[in-house]
């Protein structure tokens, strides 16, 4: 039997397998379907060569990227989520878990705390510094230490409680400028470390005329009563202290009437001292005015007039000033061994001065 007969007889009856002959025909392979013409078989591919591997762009070497999907066909489906590029299908990305923060080593956390202790003990140390500066004397602390002036330890000034409904003595409603205080509490206090003078001749703070003459020389103690007693001179307060160093203070306050009864009787008694021979004092014959007084030392109310002996002086230099305030006129005499200094002087006129005013 040639092989085309077999063939035939192949297709028609059931196959090797047992396949029924309802099934469709398998086309043997090599084999062309009945009817169709025989063509010639492509040539199969010509293998080609491979190309030697070039350096990856590094955009490429990071990965392939991934090709973009199509383009979904219209219809029904899931919106485009807003701002979504056209065209390109909406990515849902799987959640993934955040990577927990990462935790400082213990070394910084170390030097953290180190730092941190060492900024509190500086901060402490430096309050404590500022404290003791701030507590200390300036004479005590190095490089800014400066001699002590001499200036004496004054209390705070208190001026007298006036009577109820009494005015001040340069109130608008006082054109006497009178003061409604008693004068001895008017007197200002000795400061720290004095003792009183006992020499001084005063009755529960009062002074008598002729013990107030004797501080004058005598060719001029009659007219000086004289202007006293014409202008109404009331009383006088006095009081006196003596220092450590032998300084001597002693302070009179002559109370008149009224502020123009005071002015007259300064100017006719006391306020050519030094200029024109007139009530110069016993312990300094010759005296002038102080031309050196400070100009910022005014008086707010009132003036001031400032006398220091002249040398040659005896054992005792003495300063001495007179102030005119209202219906008062003071007297401040100051006097010690040798020469006198100037800045107790100075701050016991002043603070008599703020007391009076």
């Amino acid at each position: 039997m040639t092989e085309t007969q077999r063939t035939e007889t192949r297709g028609t009856g059931a196959d090797e397998t047992g396949t029924p002959d309802s099934e469709a025909p398998r086309q043997p392979e090599g084999t062309t379907p009945p009817g169709t013409p025989e063509t010639a078989p492509a040539p199969p591919p010509r293998p080609q060569p491979v190309p030697d591997p070039q350096p990856l762009p590094e955009a490429e070497a990071a990965g392939p990227k991934p090709e973009p999907k199509p383009e979904p066909e219209p219809g029904p489906g899931p919106q485009r989520e807003t701002g979504s590029a056209p065209g390109t299908a909406p990515q849902s990305a799987a959640p993934t878990a955040a990577a927990p923060a990462p935790r400082p080593e213990r070394r910084t956390l170390r030097a953290v705390l180190r730092w941190t202790a060492a900024t509190l003990v500086f901060a402490g140390l430096a309050g404590g510094v500022g404290y003791g500066l701030s507590q200390a004397e300036r004479t005590d602390l190095p490089g800014l230490g400066t001699e002590h002036d001499g200036r004496w330890d004054y209390g705070p000034l208190e001026p007298p409680v006036l009577p109820a409904g009494a005015p001040g003595p340069f109130d608008e409603d006082n054109p006497a400028a009178v003061h409604h205080a008693d004068s001895r509490d008017l007197l200002l206090q000795p400061p720290a470390g004095a003792e009183p003078d006992r020499s001084l001749p005063v009755e529960d703070g009062w002074l008598a005329m002729k013990d107030f003459l004797r501080q004058y020389d005598e060719d001029y103690r009659r007219e000086i009563r004289e202007q006293l007693t014409e202008n109404s001179c009331r009383h006088i307060a006095a009081r006196g202290w003596t220092m450590p160093d032998g300084t001597r203070t002693r302070i009179h306050l002559l109370r008149f009437n009224t502020e123009g009864l005071a002015d007259h009787a300064y100017s006719e008694a006391f306020a050519a001292t030094g200029l024109l021979a007139k009530a110069d004092l016993v312990e300094a014959p010759q005296s002038a005015l102080n031309s050196d007084w400070p100009a910022g030392v005014r008086a707010e109310n009132g003036s001031r007039y400032v006398y220091d002996e002249t040398e040659p002086y005896g054992k005792r230099q003495v300063r001495h000033a007179y102030i005119t305030a209202g219906d008062t006129i003071a007297l401040v005499v100051q006097s010690s061994p040798g020469e006198t200094p100037e800045v107790p002087f100075q701050q016991t006129v002043v603070l008599q001065t703020r007391l009076l005013g």
